[in-house]
């Protein structure tokens, strides 16, 4: 992703002509590849002037670094495999040519791209009129991941918030034929909010008509298109695991075999079709769930206890399902950035204590690239009129400009200036977990849209998910409202979770 957003900064994104029709914010081939064959990515950082403070000093940083034509060329097919760039004249062109094709980002894309200038602060023109264009639209589904490991989650609560995403928040995205549902089109996925496409009806060789089905590719390219996963192995681990916790089933596999049921693999053919269970539509709350567990009401949701905000906060910190939710919940409050930083930090003075642990700073080299990654948080965070300026404490922000800007002369003084680049970073990070579990938590809790997920989704007074084996009760059997022409027109979900 970051080699990506690197390579879109450093291109021009101009206006190209093919044919009649003039298509903004795009590149050919041969420009994509001759840029990632001597790829420079210029940063500027203003810092007040620690000698007057009423002044700003601006320093620019330039990295470069070079491949051969042939790995550019393989970096850019992967950029098309993961869904961040497509071809303008050619929607179904999956193989990312030497030369004669026009490029433009996708939603997906601008949304990456959209991350990392925040995150490294790049407010180059060329690039601002891309995310301020018609085309960011897109409201990715962040899959939270395994800090050391980079795994995705995929415990039984976290792939059940992923479900209802990829099910439809408002109601499944029927298409009126099976050629609609089933065309390599990305026009249906610009948001993230619609879900996967699926038939209003269809024929199968069984004789009978089936309502409301996808295809297993349907499945892999809404994953791919809707969120943050960059290969294909990824969504077809998603898509068994959809399967697993019987929230789909297979109606038929990709050599055209009936009732097949939840007991098979995923096939991420277009012959493979699936439709949603009954848990499923529950999951989504298309329909009624089941009263929920006596002792939810006692102890809050999914556990979280109800003496503090600041235990109610960690719980969520530790639990990649929650995390996934409460994300979300400050993208639409406009705070994520909040939670962007403490995670940050965390990773930071996390990979910092460990480096000491080592005596990996008696390297004057390690020092000097631990200090590079403070500023680029300070930058990004913390800096005045940084993309994602933090609201602290006005005493802690000056104390982090004036070490931030302090110039460092021998080994010795560097590595002291580190660790006081250390303790206040996580002073900051002490401030914005105030800030969160004061301010953040108790709206993300009484929010109606999350209220109704969190009670869906309780646990014992330990704060263990909940687990569901579909082999306890046996796969999960076709549902009716599949099964039958005549059956009755799916319902909508809650107002609560529009």
């Amino acid at each position: 992703m970051d080699l990506f957003s690197t390579s879109m900064v450093s291109l021009k994104l101009d206006s190209h002509r093919v044919r009649f029709t003039r298509y903004d914010h795009t590149f050919t081939s041969e420009e994509a590849i001759n840029n990632l064959g001597s790829l420079k990515f210029s940063q500027s950082n203003r810092m007040p002037d620690p000698k007057d403070l009423s002044r700003i000093v601006t320093t620019t940083t330039t990295t470069t670094f070079s491949m051969a034509k042939e790995m550019a060329q393989s970096v850019c097919q992967r950029f098309v495999d993961a869904r961040f760039v497509e071809s303008v004249d050619d929607k179904a062109l999956l193989i990312f040519p030497l030369k004669g094709s026009l490029f433009q980002l996708t939603p997906k894309g601008i949304n990456i791209l959209q991350r990392f200038c925040r995150r490294n602060g790049i407010t180059a023109r060329h690039v601002m009129d891309v995310l301020e264009s018609p085309r960011n639209t897109m409201q990715l589904v962040n899959l939270e991941r395994d800090t050391e490991t980079d795994k995705l989650s995929h415990d039984c609560t976290t792939i059940e918030i992923i479900f209802r995403r990829f099910a439809g928040q408002d109601g499944p995205n029927i298409k009126s034929s099976i050629s609609t549902s089933d065309s390599d089109s990305l026009i249906d996925y610009t948001s993230g909010i619609v879900g996967v496409k699926v038939a209003r009806e269809r024929k199968l060789l069984d004789g009978k008509i089936y309502s409301n089905t996808f295809t297993g590719k349907a499945s892999v390219d809404w994953l791919m298109n809707c969120s943050t996963t960059v290969e294909r192995r990824e969504t077809c681990l998603i898509s068994e695991l959809f399967l697993k916790y019987g929230l789909i089933t297979m109606i038929q596999d990709d050599k055209q075999t009936p009732n097949v049921g939840t007991n098979a693999h995923f096939q991420p053919s277009k012959y493979a079709i699936y439709g949603i269970t009954e848990r499923g539509q529950r999951v989504c709350g298309w329909i009624a769930r089941e009263k929920t567990r006596e002792h939810a009401t006692t102890y809050g949701s999914r556990g979280m206890p109800r003496d503090s905000s600041n235990a109610r906060l960690t719980h969520i910190l530790q639990d990649p399902a929650l995390r996934l939710l409460f994300r979300e919940f400050l993208q639409y409050s406009l705070c994520e950035e909040n939670l962007s930083f403490y995670l940050d930090v965390s990773g930071f003075t996390t990979n910092y204590h460990k480096a000491e642990k080592m005596g990996t700073f008696n390297e004057v080299d390690s020092v000097r690239g631990t200090l590079a990654a403070a500023y680029g948080l300070y930058n990004a965070f913390l800096a005045p009129g940084s993309p994602c300026e933090l609201n602290i404490d006005h005493t802690l922000r000056n104390s982090l400009a004036s070490r931030m800007t302090k110039a460092v002369g021998d080994d010795e003084s560097m590595f002291n200036g580190l660790q006081e680049v250390v303790h206040l970073f996580e002073l900051a990070q002490t401030s914005v977990f105030k800030l969160m579990s004061s301010d953040s938590v108790p709206k993300f809790l009484r929010h109606p849209k999350y209220s109704v997920i969190l009670q869906e989704h309780d646990v014992d007074i330990m704060g263990g998910p909940r687990s569901y084996s579909p082999t306890q009760a046996g796969p999960p059997s076709i549902p009716e409202h599949i099964m039958s022409r005549s059956a009755r027109a799916w319902q909508s979900p809650p107002q609560a979770l529009r």
